[in-house]
């Protein structure tokens, strides 16, 4: 947490537990902004969605993470063959993911697509950056959905968001490459996007994936809580 150290964590207790969907090899959840997917390293931080869905489901298991800012559909698997087909997903870029972003200012092309390629800011960590030398690919569409005018006439954009690749904040560090900061992003955001929110507005809205046993497609979502 050194790039942020005045923050205290503070984790959502109601709902505890928002269970979207669940069976014998798979458990879906809306994680509420401001919960850890993980457990960190401090005590202080053992209370997460892994170790909340532990307490009911013993054998649940990460698959995938968002961020402890980041609200909206995770999925963890209940058997070791889920979570080795669903992993083999993610890595193939099988799934299909969209989020909700909304961010500051006016995004003037209704369509596009960020491609700038991303790697660990290391004296500043967790904060990722973008690097042409050594980053990594990284690709991210956009959509514009809506324009709205707060009370100061600042202009934000509602954004849909479809990461191709799955890089460590790249939503986030993306959408500040073009100069639209996700509102409330206590990493990223200048000082006027982070008073306009007291949350990061970035939810994940949709996720389809094969199911492991069946290959059934299967497609999970939660409308978005700031919009």
């Amino acid at each position: 947490m050194s790039a942020n150290p005045d923050f205290i964590y503070q984790p959502p207790m109601s709902p505890y537990l928002d269970i979207v969907y669940q069976d014998d090899d798979i458990v879906v959840l809306n994680k509420p902004s401001g919960l850890l997917t993980v457990p960190g390293r401090l005590p202080e931080h053992q209370d997460c969605l892994q170790n909340r869905v532990l307490k009911v489901l013993p054998t649940a298991t990460v698959v995938h993470r968002l961020d402890m800012a980041t609200s909206g559909i995770i999925l963890m698997a209940l058997n070791k063959p889920a979570h080795v087909a669903i992993s083999r997903q993610f890595e193939k870029r099988l799934t299909q993911k969209s989020y909700i972003a909304r961010v500051f200012g006016r995004v003037e092309q209704s369509t596009g697509s960020v491609k700038e390629p991303l790697i660990c800011d290391w004296p500043n960590r967790p904060k990722q950056k973008v690097d042409y030398e050594h980053g990594k690919t990284a690709l991210t569409h956009y959509k514009v959905l809506s324009y709205r005018e707060n009370n100061d006439a600042q202009t934000t954009t509602l954004l849909e968001l479809t990461p191709v690749t799955g890089r460590s904040h790249q939503l986030r560090v993306h959408m500040l490459a073009i100069g639209h900061p996700i509102l409330g992003d206590r990493l990223y955001a200048h000082d006027q996007a982070l008073t306009i929110s007291n949350r990061l507005q970035l939810h994940a809205k949709m996720l389809q994936i094969s199911h492991p046993v069946s290959a059934q497609t299967l497609t999970f979502s939660k409308a978005c809580p700031f919009d």
